[in-house]
C-alpha cells in the first residue's frame, strides 16, 4: 500500500502533474484540493501521509493552510510548492512547519527527492 497524499494547487494542471508523477512511482492520492481552505477540509477527511501545498491560491494560501493543517495536526508531513522569486514565503513556510519545497516548473526527480525524503 503506497503512502497517501493530498494534493492542493488552484491549477488544475499542475494537479494532473503531480498526480502522474506519484502514481507512476507507487502513491497513492489521497485527494485534491484547489484552495487551502478546501485543503484543510480535505486533510481533516483523508488524513493523508503527505500533504503537497502550492503557496499561491485563492480564498486561502498556502502558508495559512499549513498553519491550520499543523494546528490540526501537529505531525503533518507537509512540502511546499512554489513558484521562482517567492522565497520570503518559503522561508515562512518552513518556520511553519513545512518539511520541505518544490519549484514549480517541476521536474519528476526534484518531486520524488522531497516526497522520499519526508515520507520515505
Amino acid at each position: 500500500m503506497g503512502k497517501r497524499v493530498l494534493i492542493v494547487d488552484d491549477a488544475a494542471f499542475m494537479r494532473m502533474m503531480i498526480k502522474d508523477i506519484l502514481t507512476k512511482n507507487g502513491y497513492e492520492i489521497a485527494a485534491e484540493a484547489e484552495n487551502g481552505k478546501i485543503a484543510v477540509d480535505k486533510y481533516k477527511e483523508a488524513s493523508p501521509d503527505l500533504t503537497l501545498l502550492d503557496i499561491t491560491m485563492p480564498e486561502m494560501d498556502g502558508i495559512q493552510a499549513l498553519k491550520a493543517i499543523k494546528a490540526i495536526d501537529p505531525g503533518a508531513n507537509v512540502i511546499m510548492c512554489s513558484a521562482m522569486g517567492q522565497q520570503a514565503m518559503v522561508i515562512e513556510a518552513i518556520q511553519s512547519g513545512a518539511k520541505d519545497f518544490i519549484v514549480k516548473p517541476f521536474q519528476a526527480e526534484r518531486v520524488l527527492e522531497a516526497v522520499k525524503k519526508v515520507v520515505g
